[in-house]
C-alpha cells in the first residue's frame, strides 16, 4: 500500500500535543509517547507500536522510501519544525507519536534472567540500562513504581531504539521480590556484596540495581538473598549505576 503523504507545516494543535507529551501526566492521559531522531524513529517503524502520527523531513524520506512506502501515513516536514516540536536541539531526520503498549503480568519461568532496578530517577541512566539489557538478550527490566517513567523522552532516547525490544514493568518491588525469594536467587549490587570475580555466575534469576545516590532501599533489600559487588582496583568511590549493570551482566554471560 503507497503511504500517504501530506506536505504540511505542523499544525498549532499538533504541536501543542506533541509538547503536552513530555509531561507524565499527560502521556498517561493519552496513552501516548513521543521518538525523535532517525534512529529512534527507523526501531519505531520496525516494530509492534502504534504509530498515530510521523512527521519526516524530505532527506529522511528520501533516505528511507523503500520503509515508509510499506503502509505509513506521514506528513513532510522541516528541521525546524521537528525541533519546535520535540526536546532535541537539532533533528533533521523524523519525529513520531506513538501508543503505549500494554504488557501482560510478568511471571518468571525457571530459567528465566532479569533486571530489577530499584528507585532509578534519572532518565538517562534508565534508558543506558534498557539499552544493556538489549545487547545482553534480556527482555524484561522490572522496575519500582519510583524509579523514572519509560516513556520519558530522554529515556527513550538513551535506549538508541532498544525500547521497541524490551519489555519494562511498573510494580511494586519489595511485594513482587518477596514472591520470588525461595525460588529464585535474587542478586543485589552492593558495596558490602561479595567479589563477583570470585564467583561462579549462570544468567538466572533476578539482579537488583538501586538508586544513584542511595543504593538499594531496605525494604528492598530485606528480599535479597545474594550480594555482589564489583572489586575495585583504584580510588574512585563509585561506579555509574549504568555503567555497573553493564559490567555485572557481562560477568553474568561470560560463561553462559
Amino acid at each position: 500500500m503507497i503511504s500517504n503523504v501530506y506536505p504540511a507545516m505542523f499544525s498549532k494543535a499538533i504541536v501543542k500535543y506533541v509538547k503536552s507529551l513530555q509531561v507524565k501526566k499527560y502521556r498517561s492521559q493519552h496513552q501516548a509517547f513521543v521518538v525523535e531522531g532517525a534512529k529512534s524513529v527507523l526501531e519505531l517503524l520496525q516494530s509492534d507500536f502504534e504509530i498515530q502520527h510521523l512527521f519526516v523531513t524530505e532527506s529522511f524520506r528520501q533516505e528511507h522510501a523503500a520503509l515508509l512506502h510499506k503502509g505509513f501515513k506521514y506528513d513532510i516536514v522541516t528541521e525546524k519544525d521537528l525541533v519546535a516540536a520535540g526536546t532535541f536541539a537539532s533533528n533533521n531526520a523524523a519525529l513520531a507519536v506513538a501508543s503505549m503498549r500494554k504488557l501482560p503480568h510478568l511471571t518468571l519461568q525457571e530459567k528465566d534472567f532479569v533486571i530489577a532496578l530499584d528507585d532509578i530517577r534519572d532518565p538517562g541512566n534508565l534508558g543506558t540500562i534498557i539499552r544493556i539489557a538489549d545487547w545482553y538478550g534480556i527482555e524484561h527490566v522490572v522496575c519500582s513504581e519510583s524509579c523514572a517513567d519509560f516513556y520519558n523522552p530522554k529515556v527513550i532516547a538513551a535506549t538508541m531504539g532498544s525500547f521497541t525490544r524490551i519489555n519494562v514493568h511498573y510494580v511494586n518491588l519489595t511485594e513482587w521480590l518477596a514472591q520470588y525469594t525461595t525460588k529464585y536467587k535474587i542478586y543485589g549490587a552492593s558495596l558490602a556484596g561479595e567479589n563477583l570475580h570470585k564467583m561462579k555466575l549462570k544468567p538466572e534469576g533476578i539482579l537488583v540495581l538501586g538508586n544513584e545516590a542511595n543504593g538499594i532501599r531496605p525494604e528492598v533489600a530485606g528480599q535479597i538473598n545474594q550480594l555482589i559487588k564489583i572489586p575495585a582496583f583504584g580510588k574512585a568511590e563509585s561506579l555509574n549505576v549504568a555503567t555497573a549493570t553493564a559490567i555485572i551482566i557481562d560477568n553474568f554471560k561470560r560463561n553462559a
